[in-house]
């Protein structure tokens, strides 16, 4: 018989669940790996590898796993949150605002203390 775990859990940690599935989420994008891809790898179905994305706390650890050895092979959980492989840094770089066209010399002269 399968339990609802959302209601057995605390609100930390399903916030817990969700930030897992957020870091794994964006791990795959960093990576460049279609959902369904990894899916496949770690074989399990596109709708359980969109309920990991997600956080949802039902999933096991042995599922969660298998995806994270999916998207990035040898990658352990602990790097994942820790957020220490470079694809995310790299990925980061890429999201950061930019600006678009260089300052010119006369804004660059209002900014000089």
């Amino acid at each position: 018989m399968k339990y609802k775990e959302a209601a057995l859990l605390t609100r930390q940690h399903l916030a817990q669940a969700e930030g897992i599935g957020i870091k794994l989420a964006r791990l795959r994008h960093a990576r460049k790996v279609r959902q369904a891809d990894a899916a496949a790898r770690a074989g399990l179905a596109r709708s359980t590898a969109v309920l990991i994305e997600k956080g949802d706390p039902s999933r096991t650890l042995g599922q969660i796993f298998r995806y994270l050895e999916a998207v990035a092979p040898g990658l352990s959980l602990s790097a994942l949150l820790q957020e220490s492989d470079p694809s995310l840094a790299t990925l980061a770089l890429a999201e950061a605002t930019q600006r678009v066209r260089p300052m010119s010399a006369a804004e660059l002269q209002t900014l000089d203390f």
